[in-house]
């Protein structure tokens, strides 16, 4: 009879532990895309760039990873102590057989992703030092060049040019195109500041853009569009939004004005006070040239003898000449500034009448009023001068007055040809001649002539 042999012991396979590690596979197919809550702890950022933390709750915890590039695109950073949900993937770590999570998303609960990115953005480069009021840059006072990084639709730069066109008109404006949200937005607005850096065709960058939400507005809360504006060799102004608005870009600025509009009024002045302010310089230039030539004219009349006294004398009056030239244009330039102001003071009482500027406006007045008594003095006395000069004229042409000889009892005497006979012999017998008297005349015929 046969005998069989009966194995009690299973048969044995054994696994690699990299076959072992194919669960991975069953993971994908069921915990992939997923979301997941709890707090963040013991947060990691390595030089790689990735980072790792732990996620926990009150029964478990698991491990997680962010890569370095979906780090770099997470507009929430990981903080120890943030109640967060996380989407990603469990993943298995073959070296340690151990399973984690790795993070594509972290959205905080109970806060704004965006704000809590904001504020988190915001103190780093507070400080790296970036909104230092140290390094801000002064704006050049009176700007030629001007180069704006925003859309080329919209009304936003079409308001710009147009405010800097009424107020200053002449200037040279160049508009790098830039998409102000979206995908590509950040590369836009930095090349757009990089290129006016570069050239040096600019003497001063604005980047605007028009209103919107905080999501709409976020190209300008990155950090890379922070540190473009640090890096750029000229001044940059802000015009981001409305009045409300604040994004990084304000406090990294040179300048950060409320609106697009208000920042074409903010870095150029208007036509008419560029020309006031040369004015008063000329002004000023004029008296300073007058003492001057006072002084000189003074010390030159001491010294001078002889010959070179004449000829100083000849050369000082020359120069005298010039400053009535000039003291005539000042006058001229004085009305006007003064029109100027009337003009300024009108318009200004006209847009602030719901404000309270009466104490400003008497001041105001009370200078505007000085200067009125001024120039009403050297009026009067340019007057008086004209006036003593007009007399006397007048009593000269008076005393030329033909019609004076005439009401002493002499008569003119006309031919008919409307010449005065001087002689008898100018004229013969029969001829028509006309008698002029001191207020009428007449007319007669010659019957005689001796």
């Amino acid at each position: 009879m046969e005998q069989y042999a009966l194995g009690f012991v299973p048969e044995r396979r054994i696994f690699s532990l990299r076959e072992l590690s194919a669960i991975r596979s069953a993971l994908d197919r069921g915990f992939t895309n997923i979301w997941i809550s709890g707090e963040i702890s013991g947060t990691k950022l390595v030089p790689s760039g990735h980072c790792y933390f732990t996620l926990k709750d009150a029964d478990a915890q698991i491990k997680c990873v962010c890569w370095k590039l979906s780090y770099w695109r997470l507009k929430f950073k990981p903080k120890d102590g943030i109640q967060v949900i996380v989407r990603g993937r469990v993943d298995i770590y073959e070296q340690r057989s151990e399973y984690q999570f790795v993070v594509e998303a972290i959205e905080p609960q109970g806060h704004g992703a965006l704000q809590l990115a904001f504020e988190q953005l915001k103190k780093k480069l507070l400080a790296e030092g970036l909104f230092e009021t140290s390094r801000k840059r002064l704006l050049p006072r009176f700007p030629s060049r001007i180069g704006i990084v925003s859309s080329p639709k919209g009304a936003v730069i079409r308001d710009f040019i147009e405010i800097l066109s009424r107020r200053f008109p002449g200037l040279h404006i160049r508009l790098f195109p830039a998409r102000v949200q979206g995908p590509g937005s950040i590369e836009d607005i930095c090349r757009g500041l990089a290129f006016f850096g570069q050239t040096g065709w600019a003497q001063l960058t604005v980047i605007a853009r028009g209103g919107g939400s905080l999501e709409d507005l976020w190209t300008f809360n990155e950090e890379a569009v922070a540190h473009a504006i640090a890096n750029s060799p000229i001044p940059v102004v802000s015009a981001i939004g409305h009045e409300t608005d604040v994004s990084i870009a304000d406090f990294v600025a040179d300048l950060r004005a409320p609106t697009p509009s208000a920042a074409a009024e903010m870095i150029v002045c208007t036509r008419q006070e560029l020309l006031d302010r040369i004015a008063g310089c000329r002004a000023q230039a004029s008296r300073a040239i007058h003492f001057r030539l006072a002084v000189l004219h003074r010390r030159l009349h001491e010294q001078a003898i002889g010959r070179a006294q004449a000829l100083l004398h000849r050369s000082l009056a020359r120069r005298m000449q010039r400053i009535d030239d000039s003291d005539e244009r000042l006058r001229t330039a004085i009305r006007k500034q003064l029109a100027a102001h009337e003009r300024t003071r009108r318009a200004l009482e006209q847009q602030l009448r719901y404000f309270d500027l009466r104490p400003r406006l008497r001041r105001a007045r009370e200078r505007l009023n000085e200067a009125s008594v001024l120039m009403a003095s050297v009026m009067r006395l340019r007057l008086s001068q004209r006036r003593q000069r007009f007399e006397t004229l007048s009593t000269k042409l008076t005393q030329l007055d033909p019609r004076l000889v005439l009401s002493r009892g002499y008569a003119i005497v006309l031919n008919d040809r409307g010449e005065i006979i001087r002689q008898a012999a100018a004229t013969a017998v029969g001829n028509e001649v006309k008698i002029l008297f001191e207020k009428d005349a007449v007319t007669a015929r010659v019957t005689g002539v001796p």
